[in-house]
């Protein structure tokens, strides 16, 4: 077949040095007519300013593309305001989804006593997320405290099963929060785990394992660089979680998302070693190694002695993003079960839902209940 062939040349306009090369365009291309002939070879210039513009589109684009997944992270919201705008049909076919999702995620408080069954004569290991799990989504991450009534739930479920709250949080910070010496706690996505602080054996309430501890001095650098270039984005909040950064956007106008996008991607661009992860308003920073929750969940279960045995039963509850790697973990190992906590449909790897934290509240006090007989309440 004949190939025609056409030289780029790109020109530098502040000087007379040029690059040329040469691209091989088939005759069969569609910029070709049947039974034409080729035109010969030519060489199109191509200036800097030209190659500049087409990187500033590449750029234009990826911004537009963290926009949209920053739009994706409040269903909620956007659920309710394009309510009024559906027609009758649309109304129609949204509730026909909504079904539809409920009958392959059922509730976990109605499908109690099923779930109750599968567990029965296993050992049964509880993993909680904390923001919008175990407390309310807030405008203030650092006001996200839980009621007083979640925490006795949770102390009721520690006294029974092995529980360990995994958070993308700092693990100080979520301790801080939940304040409850018997669990396990599992900060920035599962890098920083610790194990119960009360248990006196030795090693008890020391670090168990820190995934990416040669990381820290890159996010201390960033953290500082990113909360100096945010300020100008009023309600914009870089949260340091020592392993990872979280860059709050509840409290930024929409109209001015793509430029705090811009601004995260101007620092990322610079530290090859991070990666960018998207959560409930939130843009989380993390090391690009191969570490989530769903490592942490596997790591857990191994430092329980609970990994080569079918007589475990992991629960998981978690409501973002970062929770379906712990939900992807149990599906595939048809081991325990995951439960997202969301009040809309979303593609998960759970088989169960909650709607909000109060029925999680309600499913642990239920699991209290379930399990009264064998534990004397102190």
């Amino acid at each position: 077949m004949k190939m025609t062939k056409q030289s780029v040349r790109a020109a530098d306009t502040a000087g007379s040095i040029g690059v040329v090369s040469t691209v091989e365009i088939s005759n069969t291309s569609s910029l070709f007519k049947p039974g034409a002939s080729a035109s010969p070879a030519r060489c199109i210039p191509v200036t800097r300013r030209s190659l500049k513009f087409v990187k500033k589109l590449e750029t234009a684009e990826k911004i537009n593309a963290w926009v949209d997944s920053m739009r994706a992270s409040s269903p909620t919201n956007r659920a309710k305001s394009s309510a009024t705008t559906l027609t009758s049909p649309q109304l129609q076919q949204q509730h026909h989804n909504e079904n539809s999702w409920m009958v392959h995620h059922p509730s976990a408080l109605d499908m109690f006593e099923k779930i109750m069954n599968e567990a029965n004569g296993k050992q049964i290991v509880m993993f909680l997320d904390y923001d919008g799990t175990l407390s309310p989504i807030v405008n203030d991450p650092d006001r996200a405290f839980m009621s007083d009534e979640m925490r006795v739930a949770i102390r009721g479920v520690a006294k029974r099963f092995p529980t360990a709250i995994v958070t993308g949080r700092c693990r100080d910070k979520v301790y801080d929060f939940v304040r409850l010496a018997e669990l396990y706690y599992a900060g920035s996505h599962g890098m920083d785990i610790q194990g119960p602080k009360e248990l006196k054996q030795p090693g008890n309430g020391a670090v168990l394992f820190q995934a990416a501890s040669d990381f820290i001095p890159i996010i201390n650098e960033v953290h500082a660089t990113l909360s100096e270039k945010t300020r100008s984005t009023p309600g914009a909040k870089v949260e340091h979680n020592k392993f990872c950064l979280s860059v709050h956007f509840r409290c930024v106008d929409e109209k001015r998302w793509a430029e705090l996008a811009e601004q995260v991607k101007d620092v990322l661009n610079e530290y090859p070693g991070l990666r960018l992860t998207q959560g409930r308003k939130v843009l989380e920073i993390r090391p690009a190694i191969k570490w989530d929750k769903g490592k942490a969940l596997e790591f857990l279960l191994e430092s329980l002695g609970f990994a080569d045995t079918d007589n475990v039963f992991p629960v998981y509850i978690g409501d973002d993003r970062t929770d379906e790697d712990a939900f992807k973990v149990l599906k595939e190992g048809n081991k325990g079960l995951g439960i997202l906590v969301s009040k809309v449909p979303k593609e998960t790897n759970a088989s169960y839902t909650l709607q909000e934290p109060s029925e999680v509240k309600s499913f642990l006090q239920r699991l209290v209940e379930w399990n009264m007989p064998s534990v004397q309440e102190t």
